[in-house]
């Protein structure tokens, strides 16, 4: 959808504290890379700045040949270095934090801060926290399983805020949110259609890629959005089912 979220009309009942911490964790992260030109302690020439972001992309960013290899690759780049980055295993969680550029991280920050709050209230910090990390993981790992051969570091909170989204269908579908259509005009609409059209969307895009590889480029991974997606919904939905379980045993009781 054509669309920019602008907030949520659900009245959480405290300070989503977990949600903002991770927007100021991502926004440090980014301001402290060689993405970000506040970061001058990498150098102001241009060619040294590239090399600085290569490397950097390739020691924290998840590269699926090495997930599935344990091995670590050089980049494909002419800039000097050796492998030496994260381990593998640790890439999973470190690239979550990592942002190509502002925008990419400014898209994926509106999104976490319209629908997080909501699903933290929900759900509670712990299992909000848990339902993000692991859905950041299984899009990670996900996305990497689609070319194990693949030297291409993933990176991105994209994955993550997917299962977000997807949660947020499960708990908080009734709500309203006001979104910008085409960028211009605010419109309330229903939070289960927003997000339902973004899954589609994710999900047309994969199929497409999938399908006709050499059809376009494109440096986005749908995939990763796709299966973070649904990963949330599935875990919004166990977590749900099992405190209804609990909420009707309690009940028999009192």
């Amino acid at each position: 959808m054509a669309g920019i979220p602008l907030s949520d009309d659900y009245p959480v009942r405290r300070v989503p504290a977990v949600t903002y911490l991770l927007i100021a964790a991502n926004v440090a992260v980014y301001l402290a890379s060689p993405m970000s030109m506040v970061a001058l302690w990498y150098g102001g020439d241009l060619a040294e700045r590239v090399c600085a972001v290569d490397a950097y992309v390739f020691r924290w960013g998840a590269v699926p040949v090495e997930l599935f290899t344990g091995e670590q690759v050089s980049s494909p780049s002419p800039c000097p270095g050796e492998p030496g980055g994260a381990a593998p295993w640790l890439t999973v969680l470190t690239s979550m934090f990592l942002h190509g550029d502002a925008l990419h991280l400014l898209s994926n920050m509106v999104y976490l801060f319209v629908f997080g709050p909501v699903v933290e209230d929900r759900l509670g910090r712990v299992r909000y926290s848990g339902l993000y990390l692991a859905s950041g993981a299984v899009a990670t790992l996900a996305y990497a399983l689609t070319d194990t051969a693949s030297q291409i570091p993933l990176v991105g909170a994209s994955g993550a805020i997917s299962g977000v989204l997807g949660a947020y269908l499960v708990v908080q579908f009734r709500s309203r949110v006001i979104t910008l259509v085409f960028f211009v005009l605010p419109v309330r609409l229903p939070g289960w259609a927003l997000v339902g059209t973004y899954f589609v969307l994710q999900y047309v895009l994969y199929v497409s890629v999938s399908l006709y590889p050499g059809g376009g480029q494109t440096n986005v991974a749908y995939a990763a959005h796709v299966y973070g997606f649904v990963a949330g919904a599935a875990m919004a939905l166990l977590v749900h089912r099992i405190r209804w379980r609990a909420g009707t045993r309690l009940s028999d009781v009192y």
